[in-house]
């Protein structure tokens, strides 16, 4: 298993279940440089159908992840901004990047009310990566990959990678292997 020692960050564990069809992860980043590193390297694996779900308190280091995400996607940093205001934020990257950020709405029904099932259909073709996504969970397919983000220290985030899928399980092999 790696240490992850040199890149900012130290994996945890790694867990199974159901048949390589969900699995976790759980690494400790040191800082914005090892949190954007391991988003890019996750971003460089993405295929299109993919739904990144971040999850986790303001200022946790959620759009630090989004940009090394899209970074891995072929899209420049200095590009991908928080979409707080305009909900949606859309890149041109290796295929389209639907950057959503969930922070203003309630529940799954403003979910709903603000077209959030129109913009997953239009992420089948890309991909949608959700920030406060724990607003609209139940919205979203199944084959996914939730990032919980919890706060150590000002420079310390430790993040929680659960994948449900294939697509995911595979990606987080990939990591757990580097």
């Amino acid at each position: 298993m790696h240490s992850g020692r040199g890149l900012g960050y130290a994996l945890i564990d790694m867990v199974r279940a159901e048949a390589d069809a969900e699995a976790g992860l759980s690494l400790i980043t040191r800082g914005p440089g090892a949190t954007r590193d391991l988003g890019r390297r996750i971003g460089e694996r993405l295929r299109a159908g993919s739904v990144i779900a971040l999850v986790g308190e303001l200022g946790c280091g959620k759009t630090c992840f989004a940009k090394g995400l899209c970074a891995g996607l072929g899209i420049p940093q200095r590009e991908v901004n928080s979409p707080t205001f305009a909900f949606v934020n859309e890149y041109r990257g290796r295929f389209l990047v639907l950057h959503l950020d969930l922070y203003r709405l309630d529940d799954v029904s403003a979910g709903l009310e603000v077209g959030i099932l129109d913009y997953l259909t239009r992420a089948e073709k890309g991909a949608a990566i959700i920030e406060w996504a724990d607003r609209v969970l139940p919205l979203l397919p199944d084959d996914r990959l939730v990032v919980e983000f919890d706060v150590l220290s000002p420079r310390k985030r430790r993040l929680r990678l659960l994948a449900r899928g294939r697509r995911f399980t595979r990606v987080l092999r990939e990591l757990e292997s580097e």
